[in-house]
């Protein structure tokens, strides 16, 4: 007999954006085309200095471990980026690395959580922040982000959380925001710091996307005086410098909770392969500029987009302020039509015509607070953009198909 699983691992789900990417890929293998606006994947190559450096590394056979926190170079070369791009203090001391920043959720909770501590978290939210903060028993504390207020975190919701919760041990911030495009201002980041300063609170600012940010730049809680011993903040190479697949990461914090994660790393996947460390570094000293240019890219494939939807009735989308995602609210269109979001993302994809259809995530994908919104990633050349624009109102048009694949699935109802 097979030996029962635990509790917690029968309440794991995938991550929807790879569940319904497995769901497009499926429908082209058959034959139909897919425009892919699901998963948060860069569509542009690794910089060509990591490329070579990589390849490089692998002819001098660096394939062996290294220091659990991190070659001493890249550390360096971390700490040197994180200051001179978003000034924070940090030195070769203040950066442990791991295998991209989605670990760092787990090092975060691991470092602070105990069995029963509330941890503040933004809703929408990224749908592997629940599991990270169940695994160590601790409860989640929902504040919703509003579009009325450009989906920012609230001061009064932290104020709440701090002031009511039996046990306030943690926050979640995310931004720029994944999945609204929400960007957190500077001085919502130093109202933040004021109010948690000097208390036993802790926050994971998770900031993958730090190079999309269409209006003024990008802002981190740990460049806030005194947040490096309260914060835990974490960057990747998969956006900003399009190397998903190489899986690298790192996170900047105090010397004293690197350590504990550096631990962690240890106990867990022991390093991180330096040869994918060597070519992150040569990313971080020479490729800025083809990292610029990819981002202004991005930038305008949201716009595109943005606009585009803004055109069809029915969807309401805020201006782009950050993120290569656009979250258009849906929620009459739902209600007209008796579907939830996620159902009208699945209808565009496999529902609304027998050769053709769109990939995208409906918003309750990440959390309840996101129910009547759609998220799309911009992750296909500009004319694909462009067919997907073009067929929403038409897939919308035909209610008579929506209605039998609603029929067929019930789930997606809305009540």
């Amino acid at each position: 007999m097979t030996v029962s699983l635990s509790r917690f691992a029968q309440s794991l789900t995938a991550e929807s954006a790879f569940t319904v990417l497995a769901m497009a890929k499926k429908l082209k293998a058959a034959g139909r085309d897919i425009v892919e606006l699901e998963i948060g994947d860069s569509p542009f190559d690794t910089p060509v200095t990591a490329q070579r450096t990589g390849i490089e590394a692998i002819q001098e056979n660096v394939s062996h471990y290294c220091p659990s926190p991190g070659l001493p170079e890249f550390r360096e070369a971390a700490a040197a980026f994180v200051n001179r791009e978003f000034g924070i203090p940090a030195t070769a001391a203040n950066i442990a690395v791991g295998p991209g920043a989605k670990i760092f959720e787990q090092f975060f909770c691991e470092t602070f959580l105990n069995p029963g501590d509330g941890v503040l978290v933004f809703s929408p939210h990224f749908p592997t922040y629940p599991p990270n903060i169940e695994r160590r028993g601790a409860r989640m504390v929902l504040a919703s982000l509003k579009q009325e207020h450009q989906f920012r975190p609230q001061l009064s919701d932290i104020e709440h959380f701090l002031k009511t919760d039996p046990a306030p041990r943690a926050i979640f911030l995310n931004s720029p925001h994944n999945p609204t495009g929400g960007v957190t201002t500077e001085q919502d980041l130093k109202d933040i710091a004021d109010l948690i300063r000097g208390r036993d609170v802790a926050v994971l600012s998770d900031e993958p996307y730090c190079h999309m940010v269409w209006n003024g730049r990008h802002h981190s809680l740990a460049a806030q005086p005194g947040m490096l011993e309260q914060c835990v903040a974490a960057y990747t190479f998969s956006k900003s410098y399009s190397m998903s697949g190489w899986r690298l990461g790192f996170c900047v914090s105090s010397p004293e909770v690197i350590e504990s994660i550096s631990l962690m790393i240890n106990t867990s996947v022991s390093c991180t392969p330096p040869l994918v460390q060597l070519a992150g570094k040569a990313a971080l000293e020479h490729d800025s500029a083809e990292r610029d240019d990819a981002m202004q890219r991005f930038r305008r494939k949201v716009e595109l987009l943005t606009h585009g939807l803004n055109q069809i009735e029915g969807f309401r989308t805020l201006d782009p302020t950050g993120t290569f995602y656009v979250f258009p609210n849906v929620s009459d269109l739902c209600q007209r039509h008796g579907i939830t979001s996620h159902g009208l993302a699945l209808y565009l994809l496999s529902g609304a015509d027998d050769q053709f259809g769109i990939a995208c995530l409906g918003g309750e994908c990440f959390g309840e607070a996101g129910a009547g919104f759609l998220r799309f990633s911009c992750a296909e050349p500009d004319e694909r953009l462009q067919q997907a624009l073009d067929f929403i109102p038409v897939a919308l048009s035909r209610t008579d198909r929506l209605q039998r694949w609603l029929s067929e699935n019930p789930r997606h109802q809305l009540t």
